[in-house]
């Protein structure tokens, strides 16, 4: 049963999962205590908008629950039932008051039970990008899908999901501004491969970028030359410097390379009669035998 649900596709739609499309026995939803449900497990949504909630809930008071919840049998509390999609309107209905909503039960697996939480929250647009990114990479670590097989789960592009569990991998700072929402999911993405993502990220908030402005100050950052802090020099150099402005009669400058074994020796002149001085002395220093 699990592997032709599978089959069938996720990215059907809700209808589809929630076994409405069917006459199976299992799929006719029944009425269940409130209190015997839990959360699920695989829920990939941590925040809950309150003011929305409430909303659902002054609903739910007029016109009662109108989609079931989709539940299946806890793995260790006996005569409990896990959520795998509608912890919403559960919560809504505890704020209802209601003892009672109605459920669809179904044997599901824990890859299955990820797969449909998150195409329930997705379809919904109740995820954040960071919710939604933490959900794709889940289903990579702890099933192991590939990037193609969690797209065709939930359907949508490779491409969407790839940049979007590329978001992980900013900073905590900026994936907090994201979370929070005071930088959106496509200005994240523009923010992908900077040298300095925070930065970026605090100037687009700054000067109230859109995702198209936020795109070319990224990228105008990414082709600016890198500036290097110089290395401080050793005394040792200082001192042949010196030594060398001395003997010349000019400023001499040595810069030497990272690596220490290589460098760059600068003689600086101020007039053509200084160069042909300096060419005479240079002219005039034996040469090393090997």
């Amino acid at each position: 049963m699990i592997e032709d649900a599978r089959r069938r596709g996720l990215g059907r739609g809700l209808s589809a999962l929630l076994g409405e499309e069917d006459a199976a026995p299992e799929a006719v939803p029944r009425t269940m205590r409130i209190d015997l449900l839990r959360p699920g497990r695989y829920q990939p949504r941590h925040q809950f908008d309150t003011a929305g909630l409430e909303a659902l809930a002054q609903s739910i008071r007029e016109k009662g629950v109108l989609q079931p919840l989709l539940v299946r049998r806890h793995p260790t509390l006996a005569d409990n039932f896990e959520i795998v999609a509608g912890e919403r309107r559960w919560r809504a209905a505890q704020l209802a008051q209601l003892h009672e909503v109605p459920v669809v039960l179904r044997e599901i697996d824990d890859r299955e039970a990820l797969e449909i939480a998150l195409v329930e929250n997705l379809q919904r647009q109740d995820l954040s990008a960071l919710e939604e990114a933490q959900a794709y990479q889940r289903l990579l670590d702890e099933f192991s899908h590939t990037q193609e097989a969690v797209a065709q789960a939930v359907g949508k592009s490779r491409s969407h999901v790839a940049n979007t569990i590329r978001l992980l991998d900013l900073p905590a700072a900026v994936k907090q501004m994201l979370d929070e929402g005071t930088l959106t999911a496509g200005h994240a993405r523009a923010l992908l491969g900077a040298s300095d993502p925070l930065a970026l990220g605090e100037e687009i908030v700054r000067r109230g970028l859109n995702v198209r402005q936020a795109e070319r100050l990224a990228t105008r950052s990414k082709t600016k030359p890198s500036q290097r802090t110089p290395r401080e020099k050793d005394a040792d150099t200082r001192a042949v410097e010196h030594e060398l402005t001395l003997a010349l009669g000019t400023p001499v400058r040595i810069d030497v390379a990272r690596n220490g074994r290589a460098g760059t020796l600068s003689i600086s002149y101020q007039s053509l009669d200084q160069l042909d001085e300096l060419i005479r002395r240079l002219k005039r220093v034996p040469t090393a035998m090997p």
